[in-house]
Parts: C-alpha cells; sequence; structure tokens
C-alpha cells in the first residue's frame, strides 16, 4: 500500500482485517491539527467468483454512499471524509491493480466486545439497558432513512472516551424495502455467526426485525459474558439466555425475548415499538366519577299554610282597625301612616319579629283601642269590629286564591 493515500492520508497502523479488506489509522495530513481518521481499503480474498467479487464491490461502494448520507446527518454515525480509487502496479506481475478506498471518522474508544473481554464480568442490567435505548435511537434514525444495517455486533458498537455509543461498519448495509410483493425476495447472504437471525443466514428478505434480533443478541451477550453460541440452540431455534443472567428484571427479560423469535413477524417491528415496551405510558387516570345529580329541590314556603292563612288574617283585620282609627284623629294623612304602620307590622312578620300568639294579642290591643270614641270615626264599634273581621276573611280570601294560582304555575313549568 503507498505511503500516502490520495496524496492526502498517511497510514500509521493496522486496526484490522477481513475478509474483503482492511481498517488503517491515519492521519489527514491537510488538516491543520493532523485529525486521525479510518482508512478502509477494499481488497477481497483471491478465491471469490466474478460475481461474489462484483457483490463485494457493489457493497463497499454502497457502505461510502450510506455513510455520507447518515454520518453527517447523525452524530452517532462516523462521517464519511474521501471515497477514492487508487491504480497500484504490481511488484510482481507487472500488472496495474486497481484498490478502492474510503476515508471516515475516526472514533477514539474501545468497542462494546473489547470492554466485556477487559473486564472479564457481565455488565450491569441498568447498563446494557442504557445501552440498548441509545442504540434503538441510532437504529430508528437508520430504519426511518430506509436502510438496514445487518451487522450489530458488539465489535461494531463503539464506546469513545467521553462515553458516547457509535455504531459502526456499514459494510453489511442493504437498502430496505416496503413491497409487499418482495416477501420472498432474497438478500446477500452476509452475516456475522451468533447475532444474525434465521431470515439473514437463510438469505430471505431483512427488515428492521432483523436489526433488533442483533441488537437483542449483543445485549444478552453483554449481560451474561457468554457467547451466543453457547446461549442458543440452533435444533430449537430458542435462546437460553436467562439461566446465566436470573436476576435480570421480568420486564426486560420480556422485551429481549420477543426480540429473539425465530420468526421475525412475532418480533418488534420497528425501535418505537421496543422503546414503547422499554417505557410504557404511565396509565390512564381512572375517570372521575360523575356525581349523582342534584335532586330538584323545590323551593318550600317559609310558612306552613296555617301561619299563611293566620298572617293573612291579622293583616286584613289590624290593617283596618288602623285605617279606621289614624283616619279619624289625622284625617289629612291618616291613611298614609296607617299603609306605612302596616307595612312595618308585614315586614316583621316576614322576618318573623311577630308570630303565633303575637298576632291575637296585638289585634286585641288595636281593638280595645277603638273603643275610644276619638279613634271610632262616625263609625259605631260593632261595625268596626264586623268590618275588621270581614276585612280579615278578605285577607284570607284573595291569599287562598293567589296560592292557589301558585302552584297550577309550578306545575305547568
Amino acid at each position: 500500500m503507498p505511503l500516502i493515500l490520495g496524496g492526502r492520508y498517511l497510514p500509521e497502523r493496522l486496526l484490522g482485517q477481513g475478509g474483503f479488506g482492511a481498517a488503517f489509522l491515519a492521519v489527514d495530513r491537510y488538516s491543520p491539527k493532523k485529525a486521525k481518521c479510518v482508512i478502509k481499503q477494499f481488497q477481497p480474498s483471491g478465491n471469490l467468483s466474478p460475481q461474489a467479487l462484483e457483490k463485494a464491490k457493489n457493497l463497499f461502494f454502497q457502505e461510502a454512499h450510506v455513510l455520507e448520507d447518515l454520518g453527517r446527518e447523525h452524530p452517532q454515525i462516523p462521517d464519511l471524509y474521501a471515497f477514492f480509487p487508487l491504480t497500484v502496479k504490481n511488484q510482481l506481475t507487472g500488472e496495474e491493480e486497481q484498490f478502492f478506498y474510503l476515508a471516515q471518522e475516526y472514533i477514539d474508544g474501545k468497542n462494546l466486545e473489547e470492554i466485556l473481554q477487559q473486564q472479564q464480568k457481565p455488565f450491569q442490567e441498568s447498563e446494557v439497558k442504557n445501552i440498548l435505548k441509545e442504540l434503538l435511537l441510532i437504529l430508528k434514525f437508520i430504519h426511518e432513512n430506509g436502510s438496514i444495517h445487518r451487522d450489530i455486533k458488539p465489535s461494531n458498537i463503539m464506546r469513545s472516551q467521553n462515553g458516547r455509543l457509535y455504531l459502526l461498519d456499514f459494510g453489511a448495509v442493504k437498502q430496505a424495502t416496503n413491497n409487499p410483493s418482495n416477501t420472498q425476495e432474497k438478500s446477500t447472504t452476509i452475516y456475522s455467526a451468533g447475532f444474525a437471525p434465521p431470515e439473514q443466514q437463510l438469505g430471505n428478505q431483512v427488515s428492521a426485525a432483523t436489526d433488533l434480533y442483533a441488537l437483542a443478541a449483543t445485549c444478552v451477550m453483554l449481560l451474561t459474558n457468554r457467547d451466543p453460541d453457547e446461549l442458543y440452540d440452533p435444533q430449537k431455534q430458542i435462546w437460553n439466555w436467562q439461566n446465566y443472567a436470573p436476576n435480570i428484571s421480568a420486564d426486560l427479560a420480556r422485551v429481549f425475548n420477543k426480540m429473539l423469535l425465530a420468526n421475525p413477524r412475532d418480533r418488534f417491528q420497528s425501535c418505537e415499538e421496543v422503546l414503547t415496551a422499554l417505557n410504557p405510558p404511565p396509565p390512564s387516570p381512572p375517570p372521575s366519577p360523575i356525581p349523582p345529580a342534584s335532586p330538584v329541590m323545590r323551593k318550600t314556603s317559609r310558612f306552613s299554610l296555617g301561619e299563611t292563612f293566620a298572617n293573612a288574617a291579622f293583616t286584613g283585620f289590624e290593617g283596618t282597625l288602623l285605617v279606621i282609627a289614624l283616619n279619624s284623629l289625622v284625617p289629612s294623612a291618616g291613611i298614609v301612616i296607617a299603609f306605612m304602620i302596616l307595612g312595618g307590622l308585614v315586614l316583621a312578620l316576614f322576618k318573623k319579629v311577630i308570630e303565633g300568639k303575637d298576632l291575637p294579642i296585638l289585634a286585641a290591643i288595636t281593638l280595645a283601642f277603638l273603643l275610644i270614641p276619638q279613634l271610632q270615626g262616625t263609625l259605631s264599634f260593632p261595625e268596626i269590629a264586623i268590618i275588621a273581621v270581614m276585612a280579615a276573611i278578605g285577607a284570607i280570601t284573595i291569599t287562598a286564591f293567589f296560592g292557589l294560582i301558585y302552584r297550577i304555575i309550578l306545575r305547568l313549568f
């Protein structure tokens, strides 16, 4: 490999090597701070068929396109810096060979597989739950932008020095399809053993549920500190991981078990569904009971029927005596004074200042005053008594009549 790639990048050391190429830590010599980056070299093994070689090249190109589209839009996906071909003369054969490179953001940290090996003990449940939630948000963004990662595993999840998680290696990424007629469409059989679900291993169509399966397999590996091969029964297609993590909460175990189901249709279908299962909305408060309707209370009178008639009789009797007496005593203003006094008596009756036995006593006292000749006017005492009694009867009659009218109106309305 040339000492300077693309006239710009200086490789420093090998980071890793696989079947399709290698990754190097490099320095960008055009960066003022000599920023570090990762250079990926497409160099597939020589035993690939022409069809497989072409497919591998397309995947490498696709990784570059996806990184360019997603990396600049999401802070936890590495940015793509450059993608370029390089023609090199083979020193042995003398023939020119073409290589392809991509330069991407370097994340200074350790991947989760390295951390697990270093600490030599399982991750705590709370830590795994936080990792799960953070990766779900990254995957949600990837899926919403029409891609399936297809290679979720601990070694592809980097934790930077500041604790932030990054999702790496988009070399197996595939564009998602929403066309139901393509349910039998085959996909390229590229996967990491132990983390890929059955449909991916068989080359069947992949979906968001494919990534969710791999993410759950990653999490149970972190929880148990065991390789997936030790936790999965390929004959029965079931996971037996809870024996190695007996203290995990039942709610989180249910989430992982559903994510790990063999049939993709039985799993959660989106990252949003998993996030909802992890953080269920608080139960709605029960509806407030409807208070029973207050019974319609008919307005009751302040006085009983007997009291009403007694008050009417007193008013008619007393009012007549006052008019006769005061008109005889003060002809010019007697009637006015009499009605003013009568108004005061009516108010006293309403306030119940006078009631019951007070009424006949007051009436008798007033009648006694009428024994004085000067208060009788032109009438005799017996005539005055008869007129007063007739006025009392008339007041009772009028009161009864209007009371009847009032009750009829109430029934109608």
